[in-house]
């Protein structure tokens, strides 16, 4: 029995201005916004319908999720929301520019930082204004859990677990989700799902405002793109759109944090 998992996300604010995110709630751009939009209109031409969305606490993911939800005419549907699918934390980042950065640090420090598995960039501290801990979205959480910081490997820390824990057992039951969250937040999702191993990760770059959709088996295993679609290899699921124009994205997302970006 299939199961359908489509996470967009769309250009922020700070996504525009080449800067690190993270955990940074900012807004949406208008082409954001037009993204999210065309993401939703892309699903309802495909004929796809959902029973329940999934989002972060994060505002630009949260508008992305409510355009798309109202671009597919299923702005009905139920939206959980949580702290879980968020953006990894880009810690002393936070707020830098890409390019300015990588000409202050070097390209390949910048790169390690940003598509290393396992090396995070260097950690704020608890009086920073970029550490959760401030946010009262978060006031619920235990404080010494918040992130100073993250790695791709930490996200997946979290948002595997939640996969396990929430979304596995509504796709078992039956429910179709789409699930609108980060870059890396996906990353570590599509990495569960296909098994994608930690140096393989390190070259996937998901594109802003683009459905890509997974089909999963009986044992939420991913089932090859159906004929006519082309896989986003090495990933198992599909993105809805011209595909040139996607592979073109993705390499923008790649490139942000060169000195000539």
């Amino acid at each position: 029995m299939g199961r359908y998992c489509e996470p967009p996300r769309s250009q922020s604010e700070w996504n525009l201005q080449n800067r690190f995110t993270g955990w940074v709630d900012v807004k949406l751009t208008d082409q954001g916004r037009a993204e999210a939009s065309a993401g939703g209109a892309s699903i309802k031409d495909a004929g796809f319908e959902f029973d329940v969305a999934y989002t972060s606490v994060l505002t630009r993911a949260i508008t992305t999720c409510n355009l798309a939800l109202e671009s597919a005419d299923q702005a009905w549907l139920p939206i959980t929301k949580d702290w879980r699918l968020n953006e990894r934390h880009y810690g002393g980042l936070s707020g830098l520019n890409k390019a300015e950065t990588s000409a202050k640090h070097g390209e390949d420090q910048v790169k390690i930082w940003r598509r290393s598995f396992d090396v995070p960039p260097p950690a704020l501290d608890r009086e920073s204004e970029h550490w959760p801990g401030h946010d009262r979205r978060y006031s619920a959480l235990d404080r010494a859990a918040l992130p100073l910081t993250e790695s791709l490997a930490t996200t997946c820390e979290r948002v595997v677990p939640y996969f396990e824990s929430e979304l596995a057992p509504a796709m078992r039951s039956g429910r179709r989700l789409l699930i609108v969250a980060h870059g890396n937040s996906l990353r570590a999702l599509v990495k569960h799902l296909d098994g994608i191993s930690d140096a393989d990760i390190t070259g996937v770059n998901i594109p802003t405002g683009v459905p890509l959709v997974y089909t999963l088996d009986d044992d939420l295993r991913p089932l090859p793109a159906p004929a006519g679609s082309t896989a986003a290899s090495p990933l198992s699921g599909y993105y809805l759109g011209d595909q040139d124009a996607i592979a073109e994205e993705a390499a923008k997302v790649a490139a942000q944090a060169s000195v000539r970006a």
